[in-house]
């Protein structure tokens, strides 16, 4: 995948500062993180930066921003909410997290009831909607299991991924389903072609993620212009 270093000419404060119009933020785990940390991929090297690299071939002015921080529960989005996306004041905001959620549960005996994650997930879209005119993108977390135990998993997962399914219905937000489009790709290849450990997606893993989100957000062949107002609601001036 070509390397995608042109987001790090201004640090995060300035681009919120100049393109707040046309900022798209992108915040959850390690499966939106992937490899950010790394000096030539400030944005990663999973579906972000496919979507990054695809949207910027039709809308140089878009800016992006990756706030995946690896481990992340919904608890800790609501920590880190404020200063991780609230103080950007981004146009569009893409929201992936609750696997960790489950996996805790079962890994190490610490459970997220699902009126808790509820009330968490609920919190950060509140404190959105009340500071924010932003576009908000809620995809769903997703689990393709590769052994007995992580099919148990689902016990958790599955209500969490309905829950924020109806949150989305009920904020007007858009909704992403990730676990529908895996299981739709799963049934012309195995799991294995798609996840490296039944959580964490390979490259073949993140392009579906990258096609659906685009797919979810621009439809087919959108032009550019129309592709500015749809994420941000305005109307850009295109060189």
């Amino acid at each position: 995948m070509k390397k995608i270093i042109y987001f790090n000419l201004m640090n995060d404060a300035q681009q919120s500062a100049s393109r707040k119009d046309r900022l798209l933020l992108f915040i959850g785990d390690s499966i939106t993180r992937r490899s950010r940390d790394l000096p030539d991929y400030p944005i990663g090297r999973g579906f972000v930066a496919i979507i990054a690299e695809r949207l910027c071939s039709l809308v140089p002015e878009i800016s992006i921003i990756n706030r995946g921080i690896g481990g992340n529960t919904s608890s800790d989005l609501v920590s880190r909410w404020d200063n991780d996306c609230i103080r950007h004041a981004p146009a569009a905001v893409s929201i992936l997290i609750g696997i960790n959620d489950t996996i805790r549960r079962y890994c190490e005996g610490r459970e997220t009831p699902l009126e808790q994650f509820e009330r968490n997930y609920r919190d950060i879209i509140e404190r959105t909607v009340k500071k924010l005119k932003a576009v908000l993108i809620l995809c769903e977390p997703f689990l393709l299991p590769l052994s007995t135990d992580q099919k148990k998993w689902r016990d958790d997962l599955i209500p969490k991924q309905e829950c924020i399914r109806r949150l989305a219905q009920e904020y007007g937000a858009r909704f992403v389903p990730f676990q529908q489009v895996f299981m739709e790709n799963a049934a012309m290849s195995h799991f294995r072609a798609l996840t490296e450990d039944g959580v964490h997606p390979t490259l073949q893993g993140y392009t579906c993620m990258a096609d659906a989100w685009m797919q979810r957000n621009f439809g087919n062949n959108i032009p550019a212009k129309e592709a500015v107002k749809a994420i941000s609601g305005t109307e850009m001036k295109m060189e």
